[in-house]
């Protein structure tokens, strides 16, 4: 364990860029070739191995410029709770497999229900992540539409939509098809310029479903899209659901970090009124995958993901108060994740992990500026949270018609180098680059370079596919 410990942590140190920029082709063949049938017998013969086929070409989020995906350099606290909980191996999914594991998940589904600004009828359970969250969500909103809704479910469930915005997370749609909703159950609204949903398109939408004889049996919010950070506008969003009792999700799997943020907390002002959140600790808490859970308002929807197997949590149990947490969870065995955030409230508090998030966001409305005073780049929108929507535009002439191949270029060319990692998206049907900001160590000057980076390598692309005469140098080059 020691030896092991002291080898990542060796790597870590003298990492000196992201990711090796190995390919599946040249590193399939020697995990392939590895022979499980015939073990080594030897800890330190193993770690040799393991650097050659795992640590040597692993993607380190740790690194300032790895600024591609919604993933998180982890906090040691932590790091030290992950270490316990695997060697524990406490279940909790029962209380005679955790005992106080149990009672650590549920005060931190407590603590965080107050942060959201529930009340004390608040439940929720920790999940494996926000795409599980936003199921179980789901799941509990179709079991609370209404008498009609529900005596039609297992006849009709074609009546039956969930209302998001066209900019929310493609979990919405995986888990009405899970929930058997059918291909048209997911309805999506139209956003602003800034990427948030448009009240007055959600009261449009929810107006013509009941007029079309179809129950919204949820309307999902979004407080911080993927691609933009956008936080959709709660307060208004509610005072609509409130009207048309319609249950009321809101996703805040990227944009919970706000919630220990002295500085931002307002920006989720309105999500106290949802019956439902979604919070991923494993993305703006900075603890390791996997740490998610759903909370709601009112615990008693949790009712309805209990089963109760006799050899597990016979029914006689949760009439004695005996807190098995399977009664509320979608999984049955499942790790003690909680742990993590625990000690890291624990040894860093609240404010700290605000600090930190805030610290990234302060980064992000930076990188922003620098991008939109480039004339190498067009940014989309500003964001509210940590992430950056780019792209680069070759110089005036026909070049600008590669724009949208010189983009992936430069991604892919950028990743293979490994000097940088970043994430692309489509925006209006066209290719564009994207940070994401979740390291506090990740500096201006990162950023700066990484976009020198980007912008040689798409215009190297331009120059090999256009006359050169088109396309004059770019001499521009951040200080």
């Amino acid at each position: 364990m020691a030896e092991g410990t002291e080898r990542v942590a060796e790597r870590i140190r003298r990492a000196d860029r992201p990711f090796s920029g190995v390919s599946p082709e040249r590193l399939a063949p020697e995990i392939a070739a590895i022979d499980l049938e015939r073990p080594l017998h030897d800890h330190a013969a193993a770690l040799d191995e393991l650097e050659r086929v795992y640590l040597r070409d692993a993607v380190y989020f740790h690194h300032p410029r790895y600024l591609a995906h919604l993933n998180c350099p982890v906090v040691i606290p932590a790091l030290l709770g992950e270490a316990v909980l695997s060697a524990v191996n406490s279940s909790l999914d029962t209380w005679d497999q955790s005992a106080g594991g149990t009672l650590i998940e549920r005060r931190l589904i407590e603590w965080t229900a107050g942060r959201i600004g529930f009340g004390p009828a608040a439940d929720g359970v920790f999940t494996s992540g926000g795409t599980q969250s936003n199921l179980h969500a789901l799941l509990l909103a179709r079991e609370e539409a209404s008498e009609e809704a529900r005596a039609n479910v297992g006849a009709v469930p074609s009546r039956l939509r969930v209302i998001t915005s066209e900019a929310g997370h493609f979990s919405v749609r995986k888990a009405a098809n899970l929930l058997g909703l059918g291909p048209d159950a997911v309805v999506t609204v139209e956003t602003d310029d800034e990427r948030r949903m448009r009240p007055a398109a959600l009261a449009r939408e929810l107006d013509r479903c009941r007029r079309a004889g179809l129950v919204v049996m949820a309307v999902v919010a979004t407080a911080g899209t993927t691609d933009f950070g956008s936080i959709d506008p709660l307060p208004e969003i509610a005072s609509l659901c409130e009207s048309a009792g319609v249950w009321l999700h809101v996703d805040a799997a990227y944009g919970c970090g706000l919630l220990v943020s002295r500085r931002r907390r307002h920006l989720l002002d309105g999500i106290e009124r949802a019956g439902s959140v979604t919070v991923d600790f494993h993305k703006s808490f900075f603890q390791p995958v996997s740490s998610s859970a759903v909370l709601v308002r009112d615990g008693a929807a949790l009712r309805h993901a209990a089963h109760h197997a006799d050899y597990l949590n016979p029914r006689r149990m949760a009439e004695r108060g005996i807190p098995n947490q399977v009664d509320k969870s979608l999984q049955t065995t499942r790790r003690f994740d909680a742990l993590k955030l625990w000690l890291t409230l624990r040894v860093m508090g609240p404010d700290a992990i605000g600090e930190l998030f805030d610290e990234v966001v302060d980064r992000a409305a930076a990188s922003y500026d620098l991008v939109a005073a480039d004339p190498r780049f067009e940014v989309v929108t500003r964001s509210p949270l940590s992430t950056l929507v780019f792209r680069y535009l070759p110089p005036e002439g026909p070049g600008r018609k590669l724009a949208d191949d010189a983009n992936l270029y430069a991604r892919e060319a950028l990743a293979a180098s490994g000097e940088a990692v970043v994430a692309g998206t489509t925006v209006d049907g066209r290719h564009y680059l994207k940070f994401t900001l979740l390291n506090p160590e990740t500096t201006l000057d990162d950023v700066a370079h990484v976009l020198d980076l980007l912008a040689g390598h798409a215009q190297r692309y331009v120059d090999d596919l256009a006359p050169p005469a088109d396309h004059p140098e770019v001499t521009h080059v951040h200080s």
